[in-house]
């Protein structure tokens, strides 16, 4: 019981002080419509009607009861503190309460600062003193002195167990993703609206014909995430806000060279990248990070703009993306979708692209201009200040073909409409060439570059 109170668990604190003044002398109560069960049949019912599984309209993602089969089926993407914890939720929707309170024992002693594991804890041991009436239920006075926090601990309970119940349907995957060259074997999809990142593994084929393939993305791991304590959508540096669009993991810091706030290591992001720049955004420092250690999880809006994963859970990611080439799509509601559906709109730009390629082996300088917009700007220069560079590279190179391998296409749509593209660029009769990054926009009805760099 002292590690409870040590480690913060509000529901468990203030029921320890519940029975310190008397209050714990009542039978251990039979009603079964505890507080857990309650808030597992609210989320339930939010989901499904009791009946076979169906589709969801939001984002694309099926809804499906929380059953036994469907957390064995997801189990093995799931950190392994919230698989316990979600396997805990089961045996209170079952009404095993005994059994739920040794599972929710045994979690709080290996992740004592897992601060919903502690809250579970203690509306369980509350079970049998008195009914429960809510996650987080506790004596209304003492409720109040803690009421932010039992609030927030509710909402972080509310978006696991929903991300549990709208899945993603097998095979589908956001609609950011047009193309993922081979080079790229992992990727990040963030839904901020659900509190949740997805970790997948590449398994597109690769390219033929120089035209880029279908993307493929298998999921491999999913988890609860916090955003920025403003939200999302950054526009300045210090609203504390976490961006939206697509970005590329840049590097990783060591644990050892960062305050204890990064947890177990840090992978920074390429924000602002240059659709941001072009927007005026300002800012930096926007990484994807593990928790403080006297957190297990922080709240889904705690940041200071970053994306923050438990550090059990960081870990696992730390091991397997790669710097560079690993994208991070960002987004306050993913669209998940079959990738067939995405063709139509990858042959479109695939054509544009093709088309450029075609007048750059050809050397045809006035022609290739027009495929750059007016509103270009790399390195802070604009298109004027950019042109005498693209053109001694025309020069040097002269009428020689150009293959682009390893092509990636990552759509980003809002306001605007543009395609993030990743390729290598290698001359006929060479082995190498120079990798490329370029941002286009969808302008007037063609797709014009806004900027362009090598990586």
């Amino acid at each position: 019981m002292l590690g409870l109170l040590a480690a913060g668990g509000v529901a468990a604190y203030l029921f320890l002080a519940n029975r310190a003044e008397g209050g714990a002398t009542a039978p251990p109560a039979t009603d079964t419509g505890s507080l857990l069960d309650n808030a597992l049949a609210k989320v339930q019912a939010a989901v499904s009607d009791g009946s076979a599984p169906t589709p969801a309209v939001r984002g694309g993602l099926l809804r499906t009861p929380l059953s036994a089969p469907l957390q064995q089926q997801i189990s093995t993407t799931l950190g392994r503190g919230e698989a316990r914890l979600i396997h805990i939720y089961q045996l209170i929707g079952q009404g095993d309460h005994r059994t739920a309170l040794a599972e929710a024992e045994s979690l709080v002693r290996d992740h004592p600062n897992f601060q919903l594991a502690q809250l579970v804890l203690g509306d369980l041991l509350s079970v049998h003193a008195r009914p429960v009436r809510q996650l987080g239920d506790v004596p209304d006075t003492k409720a109040q002195l803690a009421a932010q926090q039992l609030s927030i601990l509710r909402e972080e309970s509310r978006r696991r167990l929903l991300a549990l119940t709208e899945r993603p349907p097998e095979g589908s995957i956001p609609a950011q993703f047009l193309a993922l060259s081979p080079q790229s074997r992992h990727a990040i999809a963030v839904d901020a609206s659900r509190s949740r990142l997805y970790l997948f593994e590449n398994t597109s084929p690769p390219a033929s014909n120089g035209k880029p393939a279908q993307a493929r993305l298998k999921l491999v791991a999913d988890y609860y995430i916090s955003v920025g304590t403003g939200g999302v959508e950054k526009q300045f540096e210090g609203d504390l806000r976490t961006p939206l669009g697509v970005y590329y993991i840049t590097s990783t810091l060591n644990p050892k060279s960062l305050p204890d706030l990064y947890g177990v290591g840090a992978l920074p992001l390429n924000y602002p990248n240059a659709l941001d720049l072009q927007r005026g955004k300002t800012g930096s420092g926007i990484w994807l990070h593990g928790t403080p250690s006297e957190q297990y999880a922080r709240a889904p809006l705690a940041s200071e703009g970053c994306v923050v994963v438990s550090n059990a859970d960081f870990t696992h990611i730390l091991s397997t993306v790669q710097i560079r080439t690993t994208p991070v799509v960002i987004a306050s509601e993913l669209q998940w979708v079959r990738p067939d559906a995405l063709d139509t709109d990858r042959t479109q730009f695939e054509s544009a692209l093709e088309a450029w390629r075609q007048t750059k082996s050809r050397g045809q300088i006035e022609q290739l201009k027009t495929f750059y917009s007016e509103r270009f700007q790399s390195q802070g220069r604009d298109l004027a200040q950019w042109w005498p560079r693209v053109e001694k590279e025309v020069q040097a190179t002269g009428s020689r073909e150009l293959s682009l391998r390893d092509i990636s296409l990552l759509r980003w749509r809002d306001s605007d409409d543009t395609m993030v593209v990743t390729f290598g660029e290698v001359p006929a009769g060479q082995g190498r060439g120079t990798t490329r990054r370029q941002y286009w926009s969808h302008e007037n009805g063609q797709w014009k570059i806004f900027y362009e760099g090598n990586i």
